[in-house]
């Protein structure tokens, strides 16, 4: 099995419900995004360019960078918090990368500071 990994950043506001006071208040954060893709077999020495992997995950990136969290029909019915930010970046990028088998995500790592992240691990 390989596995790829690209690092991306964007910053975003967001208002937690129901969670803690603080986090309850809007706020904002610099997140750093750890995105994997992965599968079994190369081709020509290669899982997949990462030009490719790049160029799908700017375009999910770019549709959160500066943007009110809340506020985006992805999160109408969730908590815009980590763990959701990251189950969206993976479900996202599949549904727009109609990939042939050859790589899935694997896990997304989504930072909201320096000492604290979560990770979503899609189960197939």
């Amino acid at each position: 099995m390989y596995e790829l990994k690209v690092l991306t950043r964007f910053a975003a506001a967001h208002q937690l419900k129901m969670v803690t006071e603080k986090c309850e208040n809007l706020h904002g954060h610099n997140w750093k995004v750890e995105f994997c893709v992965a599968g079994k077999e190369l081709t020509s020495g290669v899982l997949v360019d990462f030009g490719i992997v790049k160029k799908q995950l700017n375009e999910i990136i770019d549709s959160l960078d500066h943007r009110y969290l809340n506020e985006l029909p992805a999160f109408s019915d969730a908590n815009p918090s980590s763990e959701q930010i990251a189950k969206y970046i993976a479900e996202e990028f599949e549904r727009r990368n109609g990939s042939d088998g050859a790589y899935r995500v694997s896990r997304v790592a989504v930072w909201e500071s320096d000492d604290a992240c979560a990770t979503y691990i899609p189960q197939r």
